[in-house]
């Protein structure tokens, strides 16, 4: 990265406007991997502004390739796009658990070591969800609420830094990467481009934290 791209590889303070961004953004990531934009998000899309989280930064390409391929995209395509590459009978095209990306099986070791990281953050599984807590939306709203959570305690950034290291930084990419090069991506090769490019911010960012 270059002098400008790394403007945007800096935490500002937990009450910082930019920290609030940061954790609204990881929010974003966790509804658009979780399930197909609606029509209510599509058209939130519709008039929002296209700037990036940084203008001229690393993250601005993908952040506009991202928000133009969601005004060109409906609700009907989302959802065929959606079931097409994680939904369907049996296997899907493409898993979104990170247990199958770092032991090559569902419901493997990984997933049973972010149970106890979670228990110890105080966090356990929706019962009425069916997907378990290595699914990625899971773990990118984990962040959000290391981020902007009010218990200090836990909600810090030595925390999200645990979690990210351990949990996100380990396999996303991998999941990225898959989805990139499916034939069937289209509003999903975008949005794992802008996933691809904001992990690749935040793996920088701790990087500088750590030194």
């Amino acid at each position: 990265m270059n002098a400008d791209q790394l403007r945007s590889l800096s935490f500002a303070t937990a009450d910082d406007s930019e920290e609030l961004a940061r954790a609204e953004l990881y929010g974003l990531l966790a509804r658009l991997w979780l399930a197909p934009p609606d029509e209510a998000l599509l058209r939130q899309f519709g008039v929002a502004v296209t700037q990036a989280p940084e203008s001229g930064a690393f993250l601005e390409g993908p952040w506009e390739q991202l928000v133009g391929t969601l005004r060109a995209t409906t609700e009907a395509d989302a959802k065929l796009e959606f079931d097409a590459l994680f939904g369907g009978v049996g296997k899907p095209e493409v898993f979104l658990f990170g247990s199958f990306y770092l032991a090559g099986f569902l419901n493997e070791k990984p997933l049973a070591v972010l149970r106890e990281d979670l228990a110890r953050l105080g966090l356990t599984r929706d019962e009425t969800s069916g997907d378990t807590e290595d699914h990625i939306a899971y773990g990118l709203e984990v962040m959000r609420w290391l981020i902007a959570g009010d218990d200090i305690a836990i909600c810090n950034l030595e925390q999200q830094r645990r979690f990210f290291r351990n949990h996100m930084q380990t396999w996303v990419g991998k999941l990225c990467d898959t989805v990139a090069v499916h034939p069937a991506a289209r509003l999903y090769r975008q949005l794992a481009g802008f996933t691809q490019a904001f992990m690749q911010v935040e793996t920088q960012a701790f990087d500088m934290l750590e030194g």
